[in-house]
């Protein structure tokens, strides 16, 4: 099936397609994924090529699968076993798609629900979020994401069922950390400050390397809140574009810029009462850095081209794997933004620091990796714990649960060898340099290097191991492209510089321009 089939749009009436008949029931609300039954992914949508695509890749990546052609038909299914996870398509004749989203998430909050479209627009993306869905996606699907998002949501469910069947949170706290594993002393002070902020903190500056888990930080934060009933919004600062920063965030009026037909809001509007999550805040350009601390200051939203601002109260926690303190020293952050958001802060340790805290990550994870696929694994031999517990981590506890993921999947029985470890780690290498352990390694000349020097040469390194690829690059990065620009102009890294990068340069290939 071509992109192009799946970015149209039949308007087919309700077939009456439903679940299949050997579907248990079950009343709404009672999670499935549980007792060893696979998650239960829901697929509505009136293009038949779209259900039966992604029925493959659900069952491939180990759910259950029903495919509804109708909102009426998923609503009837909804009933027969409730969804862990719903693909639901915006646009249906019967019932739409964001009617479906209003019902399961009444009747069964638990279940995830992805709206997908192929009419991609800010209002309806902001609606759907102020209506609780877990994601807004586009067609043509971009795969990879697909994929993730559904792998990503099948670890969530299985460890959303270990953690229960581990019985009840501590008592006497409101905050839920089973998410932030660890209990080493530098972890437990993490979690008493995460404890003690939720209930009040209006802003709070995370900061971490990449993959420490702060978003999972920001999450505790704002369920342990006044606010847990109210929107969530994830921001990803370097995944927006560029040009688009001010009318994404705070809205638009009509005629405000040629296209506008009409008014929209943005995406703190869509968080009025809840918690907003400013990931990757640093990559803010200079100008919207300003636009957000006027905000910040006056409590009002002004949409682009009004003349007037319009009141919005949410809590605001922002995300950093930067040094903000240098980057105000090199005017790249404004200062009295930077004061403003670091009022109250909290330090997310890599796992190097953390390192008796591995055992218990490895082993969660499994656990959580083996019920998706099916497994019996009890644990891991001991060298291959030794060589988990001495691994770099450069990519930190994100890195750690890929490893364990594939080392699952490597697996037989009963428990994961060294060499199921060794076989994870060598994995999808992207070059020679990632050998130590699977891990990217940076050797630097001086110990004592400038971060930014450090950063531009971990860049530079990388250009050279992908042959000068910048979408190779900024996958191994870990960021967007985007982002990737955004720092090769920080760093003066020019044209120039790239041609002195050892690169096979494909003729007419514009990853490597």
């Amino acid at each position: 099936m071509t992109e192009g089939a799946l970015a149209r749009h039949h308007w087919l009436g309700d077939g009456g397609s439903g679940p299949s008949p050997d579907r248990a029931g079950t009343p709404w609300g009672e999670p499935a994924g549980s007792g060893g039954q696979k998650p239960l992914l829901l697929v509505v949508d009136d293009e038949q090529p779209v259900l039966q695509m992604l029925e493959r890749l659900g069952e491939r990546l180990g759910y259950d699968v029903v495919t509804c052609d109708g909102g009426h038909a998923a609503l009837r299914a909804m009933q027969e076993r409730p969804a862990d996870l719903a693909l639901v398509d915006l646009r249906m004749p019967d019932v739409s798609g964001m009617d479906v989203l209003r019902q399961v998430r009444s009747e069964a909050p638990s279940c995830a629900v992805v709206i997908m479209t192929a009419y991609g627009a800010i209002d309806s993306a902001v609606e759907a979020m102020k209506l609780g869905a877990r994601e807004y996606i586009t067609k043509p699907f971009d795969f990879p994401q697909l994929r993730q998002l559904l792998t990503d949501v099948r670890e969530e469910i299985a460890h959303r069922h270990l953690t229960a069947a581990a019985g009840p949170a501590r008592p006497g706290t409101a905050v839920d950390l089973r998410d932030i594993l660890g209990d080493t002393p530098i972890m437990t002070e993490v979690s008493d400050l995460v404890r003690s902020l939720a209930p009040s903190a209006r802003v709070v500056l995370l900061t971490g390397e990449r993959g420490t888990g702060k978003e999972l930080v920001a999450r505790a934060l704002h369920e342990g809140s006044p606010r847990r009933e109210r929107p969530f919004v994830t921001i990803n600062c370097s995944a927006l574009v560029d040009t688009w920063f001010d009318r994404e965030l705070f809205g638009h009026e009509k005629g405000a810029f040629s296209g506008a037909d009409e008014a929209k809001p943005g995406l703190f509007e869509a968080a009025h009462g809840g918690t907003v999550f400013l990931d990757d805040v640093a990559e803010l350009p200079l100008s919207v850095q300003a636009t957000l601390q006027q905000t910040l200051d006056s409590g009002e939203i002004r949409r682009v081209g009004a003349q007037r601002g319009r009141p919005f109260d949410v809590a605001i926690v922002a995300a950093t794997q930067r040094d903000l303190r240098a980057d105000v020293a090199a005017g790249r952050f404004r200062a009295d933004l930077y004061y403003r958001l670091s009022v109250v802060g909290i330090v997310l340790p890599p796992l190097r620091e953390r390192r008796d805290d591995i055992p218990m990550l490895a082993t969660a994870f499994l656990h959580e990796c083996a019920a998706g696929r099916g497994k019996l694994l009890t644990g891991f031999s001991e060298p291959a714990m030794a060589v988990l517990r001495e691994g770099r981590w450069a990519g930190n506890v994100r890195e750690l649960h890929a490893c364990v993921e594939r080392a699952c999947a490597n697996a037989g029985d009963a428990v994961v060898t060294l060499e199921d470890v060794l076989a994870s780690l060598q994995e999808d290498a992207p070059s020679p340099a990632v050998r130590a352990g699977g891990l990217h390694v940076v050797r630097c000349g001086s110990a004592r290097q400038p971060l930014e020097d450090v950063e531009k040469q971990h860049i530079l390194s990388v250009l050279r191991d992908v042959r000068g690829n910048r979408v190779a690059a900024a996958r191994v990065l870990g960021i967007s492209r985007r982002a990737l620009y955004r720092r090769l102009a920080r760093h003066q890294i020019g044209a120039e510089t790239l041609h002195a990068v050892p690169a096979r340069r494909r003729e007419g290939n514009p990853d490597y321009e």
